[in-house]
Order: C-alpha cells, then sequence, then structure tokens
C-alpha cells in the first residue's frame, strides 16, 4: 500500500532525547508494563499501548513551556517497551513458578532475564531497520496511527480525556469486584444434556471487553470460535457418558487435561507458518541490512542523513556479547549443567535473532501487537526440550531450561516487533533512528527492574496459575500455564499427543481457509494464531471478547451509515475516541488490581476489603454493569466519529 512520506521536522534541530522525555518514558513503560502483567495473567493477552502513551505524553508534555513532536516520540518508544516486555515476561516466567522451580520471583533471575532478553530484541532489529522501514513497502498499521495521533497532537488536541475516563471507570468496576467483593467476576451455568454436558460461562471484567473492542469484530469472532470449538464441540465429546462428576467440574478437568492441547498443536502450526512464510523476506532484510552499513562505513557518518543513522555494528556486536555472559550464568545458576547452559546460549542466540526478524515483519504486516509471541515461543520451548531431551538432559531440570530459552526469546520477539513499528512512526515524523533505539533500551532497563516486585505481588495477593487453600482462584496465566505443561510433558512424554494432533490438523485446515480468503482479496480473515489462543483459553475469556467485538462492530456500522454518500469504503477499524476510551478500561482495571494487592499482602492473603456479603457475592450486579460499561464504550465510540484511528491488536 502507498505510504505517507516522512515528515522532516527534527531538521530544524528540535530536542529528542531531553530530561522530561526520558523521566516521562521511564515512568509509563513501569506503569504499562505492570497494567499490562496483570491483565496478561489474568486474561493471556495484552494490547499495545503505543497511541495511549502518545496521547498521555503529549498531555504531560503539554504543561512545560517548550516541548515538540520529537520529543513526544521519544515518550511513546520508551513507554511502548514497557508493555511490550511485559508480554513477554508473563508468558513464560511464571512457568518457572508452576513446574515448581522457583517458590516465588527472585528479583535478580527475572531482571537479568527480562532485561537482557529486552536488550536482545532491540539489538538483532536495528540491522533490519532500513529493509523492513525505509525499502519494503509494509503498513505498519500501528506505527502509521502513532505518527497520526502525534501530528494531531502537535496541532493541539491530544485527546487525554478518553482515557482518563475509561481509567476512572475501569478502577471502581475493580474496586467493587475485586476489592469490595460485591459481586463475582464472571458468570457460569452447566448442566447435562443427552448423557454429555453443556457448559457456558462469561468474565464479567470490563478489561476483556475493551480487548474485543480493540481488536475488532474479526479477531474476536476468531477468538470465540476457537473456544466455542472446544468447549460446546470437544469437551462434550469427550465427557459422555461420564455421571459421576459435576458437570461444571467435568467440563473444566477435561479442558485442562486434554482439549487445551488442541490449541497447543495449532499454536505450533501456525508459528511454523509465520516461519515458512516469512523466510524470503528475512533473507533479503538480512542482506540489505550488511549492504547499509557497508555504505556507511565507506561514505562516513557525516554523509548519511540524521534521520538515517542507526547504532553502530560495532556498538551491537559488543553488546551483544556482554548481554549473553549474563543470561549464561543465570543459566548455569538454574540447570548447575555448564555444557548444557552453553547449549541453551547457542540455541537462545539463533531463535531469538530468528523470531524477533518474524516479529518485525510480522509487526510491518499487521501491527506489533498481533505478533505471533505465543506461537513462536511455544515452537521454541517445545524444540529446545526435544533437543535438551535428545542431549540426555535429566527431567529435573530440562523443563525448566527450555522454559528459560522461551522466555527470553519470548522477551526478545515482543520488543522486536514493537521496535520497528515505533522505528516507523519515527520515520514518518523525522526522528533520529539511533536515538529511538537507545530510548528503546530505556524503556527495556526500567520495565526490567519493576516486573519481579509486580509479580511478587500478585502471586501473594491472588496466587499465579496454581489454585492453593489461599488463592482457590488464582490470575490464571494461560500462556505460562501452556508453557509448562509443554515442557514437562515432553520431558514425561506424557502429553496428549492426539490432541495436539487435532489441532494441527485443524490449523492446517484454517491456514488454508486464509489463504483462499487472502487471494479473493476478503476483508473478514482467519490468522490461525487468533483461532489457536481461542482453543486454549476458556469459554468465559472468549465470550467477554466477543462482546467487544459486537460493540467496535455496532460503531462502524453508525459511521458507514454517516459516510454512506461517500464513494469510497470507510475503514473496518473501530473509532479512535472508542480504542482512547477501551485502553483506559483496561488501564485503569490493572492498575487498580495491582494497588489493591497490597493491602491482601499486608492482611497475609486475606482482602481486609471484602464486604463479606452472606452467601457470596452474586452475579448480578455484575452483568448489569458489565452492559453499563458497554453502553458507555459505544457512546463514547459515536462522539468519536469522525476521527477515527486504525485500531491496535492483541498479543496473543
Amino acid at each position: 500500500m502507498p505510504q505517507p512520506e516522512p515528515k522532516r521536522a527534527g531538521e530544524a534541530g528540535l530536542p529528542e532525547i531531553t530530561a522530561k522525555a526520558v523521566i516521562l518514558g521511564a515512568v509509563l513503560s513501569v506503569l504499562l508494563a505492570g497494567a499490562n502483567a496483570y491483565l496478561g495473567l489474568l486474561a493471556g493477552m495484552t494490547v499495545s499501548a503505543s497511541i495511549p502513551a502518545a496521547v498521555i505524553s503529549m498531555a504531560v508534555l503539554r504543561l512545560f513551556r517548550r516541548s515538540n513532536i520529537l520529543e513526544n516520540n521519544i515518550v511513546q518508544t520508551a513507554a511502548s517497551a514497557g508493555e511490550a516486555l511485559a508480554a513477554g515476561v508473563i508468558f513464560t516466567l511464571p512457568a518457572l513458578l508452576i513446574l515448581g522451580t522457583w517458590t516465588t520471583f527472585g528479583y535478580w533471575e527475572v531482571t537479568v532475564i527480562a532485561g537482557l532478553g529486552g536488550l536482545l530484541g532491540v539489538l538483532f532489529t536495528v540491522p533490519l531497520r532500513r529493509a523492513l522501514v525505509v525499502e519494503a513497502e509494509l503498513a505498519f498499521p500501528e506505527g502509521v496511527a502513532t505518527a497520526q495521533v502525534l501530528e494531531v497532537g502537535n496541532r493541539g488536541g491530544a485527546g487525554a480525556g478518553p482515557i482518563v475516563a475509561g481509567g476512572l471507570l475501569g478502577a471502581t468496576y475493580k474496586l467493587g469486584q475485586t476489592g469490595l467483593r460485591l459481586w463475582t467476576g464472571s458468570l457460569e451455568v452447566a448442566g447435562r444434556v443427552g448423557g454429555t454436558v453443556a457448559y457456558f460461562g462469561t468474565s464479567l471484567a470490563p478489561a476483556l471487553v475493551a480487548v474485543g473492542y480493540i481488536v475488532g469484530i474479526n479477531i474476536a469472532v476468531l477468538v470465540f470460535l476457537g473456544g466455542a470449538l472446544n468447549w460446546w464441540v470437544a469437551v462434550p465429546i469427550l465427557a459422555a457418558g461420564s455421571e459421576a462428576v459435576e458437570p461444571q467440574e467435568l467440563a473444566w478437568e477435561i479442558w485442562s487435561t486434554e482439549t487445551r492441547y488442541i490449541g497447543v498443536g495449532a499454536m505450533v502450526v501456525g508459528g511454523l507458518w509465520a516461519v515458512l512464510r516469512l523466510w524470503p523476506s528475512l533473507v533479503r532484510g538480512i542482506r540489505s541490512g550488511v549492504v547499509a552499513y557497508r555504505q556507511y562505513r565507506q561514505q562516513g557518518a557525516t554523509s548519511v542523513p540524521r534521520t538515517e543513522r542507526d547504532v553502530p555494528m560495532q556498538w551491537i556486536g559488543l553488546t551483544l556479547i556482554v548481554s549473553v555472559v549474563p543470561l549464561f550464568f543465570v543459566f548455569r545458576h538454574v540447570t548447575g549443567d555448564t555444557g548444557v547452559s552453553a547449549f541453551m546460549a547457542m540455541v537462545m542466540l539463533v531463535a531469538g535473532f530468528l523470531f524477533s526478524a518474524v516479529a518485525s515483519y510480522m509487526a510491518g504486516l499487521v501491527g506489533s501487537s498481533n505478533n505471533p509471541v505465543s506461537g513462536v515461543t511455544i515452537a521454541t520451548i517445545l524444540v529446545s526440550a526435544l533437543l535438551l531431551l535428545a542431549l540426555g538432559t535429566a527431567s529435573a531440570t530440562g523443563p525448566a531450561a527450555a522454559i528459560l530459552i522461551g522466555a527470553v526469546v519470548c522477551c526478545a520477539a515482543a520488543i522486536g516487533g514493537d521496535n520497528l513499528q515505533d522505528l516507523k512512526t519515527g520515520h514518518l515524523v523525522g526522528a533520529t533512528p539511533w536515538k529511538q533505539q537507545v530510548m528503546q533500551a530505556v524503556g527495556v532497563i526500567a520495565a526490567a527492574f519493576v516486573l519481579a516486585p509486580i509479580l511478587s505481588l500478585l502471586l501473594h495477593a491472588y496466587g499465579i496459575g496454581v489454585a492453593t487453600q489461599t488463592h482457590p482462584e488464582p490470575l490464571r496465566a494461560p500462556q505460562a500455564t501452556l508453557m509448562a505443561s509443554l515442557a514437562e510433558g515432553v520431558f514425561a512424554w506424557d502429553l496428549p499427543w492426539d490432541m495436539m494432533a487435532a489441532g494441527m490438523g485443524l490449523a492446517v485446515g484454517v491456514i488454508v481457509l486464509d489463504v483462499v480468503l487472502e487471494r479473493l482479496k476478503s476483508r473478514f480473515r482467519t490468522p490461525v494464531l487468533a483461532v489457536a489462543v481461542g482453543i486454549y483459553l476458556p469459554l468465559e475469556l472468549g465470550v467477554a471478547i466477543l462482546a467487544g467485538g459486537l460493540v467496535a462492530r455496532a460503531a462502524t456500522c453508525l459511521r458507514h451509515r454517516r459516510r454512506e454518500r461517500e464513494e469510497a469504503p470507510t475503514s473496518t477499524a473501530p473509532t479512535g475516541r472508542g480504542v482512547l476510551f477501551a485502553a483506559g478500561l483496561i488501564t485503569g482495571e490493572a492498575l487498580l488490581g495491582i494497588l489493591l494487592a497490597i493491602p491482601i499482602v499486608l492482611a497475609s492473603g486475606r482482602n481486609p476489603l471484602d464486604m463479606g456479603l452472606e452467601g457470596g457475592p452474586p452475579a448480578w450486579p455484575g452483568v448489569v454493569l458489565l452492559l453499563a460499561v458497554m453502553a458507555a464504550l459505544f457512546a463514547v465510540a459515536r462522539r468519536g466519529i469522525g476521527t477515527d484511528k486504525p485500531a491496535e491488536f492483541p498479543r496473543n
């Protein structure tokens, strides 16, 4: 598609890396990392924060006498690194807790893995900038949208109101549901029908509705259909004839021990499909990066325009070496084997570079948030576990070793896609690439230093992944639970391989359908990873996400009716104010969830705010209030008609 001509705002000497931009970028990185860590542990998804970060930056920097578009771009570059790094961490490291390798989140272990894994993602993608951002005809939807938001703010309209309103509403809802315990967090119904079980459930979390709104109707429908296929087809088939167990308990048992592995098989195929499809473009991108570096050395720095200067390649190589050494010692600390640790470091480097490149290209195609982080991490852990098993690694340390490799690769891939998306924004507004790359590293480091305390706080307040007497309903951590089961199952050789095979076959069919729809130039597509995530997640999450997608679709239909006189079709993305309001719902609910964890931890796991309703909290107030939140989201989206921005999509 045709790309907008890059602006050259910085040619007039506008400052980029300033003290206030660095401080604000680091603070936002920390806040967004915490919010997305909570959301990811709750729902298995995180959402990109580039646009909200840009809006917040413009609102804050406007309080100073002097600020400019390049400073705002630097802030959002650092801030978005926090939420990207959180995705890499919470998808993998809680698996070590679930496996029993860790009993808590060690500060320095988490910080080193997260920080250096994220830095590897920055380093791996620097050589690809020219090929993917400048030369390739890639859409970079979120990067272009963020550039548009920065341009609007530069002309005087920041639009922080929807984020603040959504944040207050999301926080108030979370206080009533989790803090005061006035209503439940989900509604579930199950019974026996025709010799088997029938189950329906929906989460009552506004954050999930907001996720559905942001991803739009296409992805929301696919996530829901994946869940419906699992819970309304696979589970009833396997439950046929079982009468001794209560229906709801039976449905959950079958899902947790068998049918969710259908989603695992689909994710493996989805990750491999992404690699195969993008391989020719990756090779061309690497070659182009090498050629650009040779020209840079021959012509000298002064002959290269400011807007084309990357971090020097020699510094990349040196930093890469410095980053790998501490990771090797972390690996050795966990495994106790020098040879295995060296092998892990080698696999980590190869997989990290490959999947960072895949993530970068995917960011150019569909946005950094639709990055196949889960798929590539699952593929990495599965292959790593099989290789370690072939080397004779003991089952006591093998699963943890595979998880550690996957954790570094996951952090690198998440940051890689985010990095290229930010560099596209910078290219359009006239930023200096090496300054953005430095600020990406600043955002990574700032978030890395706080993720361990945040995870520890959430663990002691709510529990993560494993139900206990103290925490009977922990944060599900669906991705990390999957990674733990996968790594452990390879070494025990007791995975439900038949279910994984069924998922692989289903994924092939979804891929074929998507290719056909692509050739037909259909607006509705079937990306296999969206279906796979829906199969793996509990049905209640998919229902709430679908509700948000329906709100987005209703807002889009209204927009089409108002523009029906235009000859060109309008975008199917939800409106800009709606996206910002939805982002506020997520941020408000997530941040208050973290704040509520503090009194719970101080009270030794007891919630001091619990109203202690007789008979337990009911579900109906949550249903009514969630419908009110959906109505408010639609109302904000209606008022935002005419200020549309391309939507951002969730990491899955």
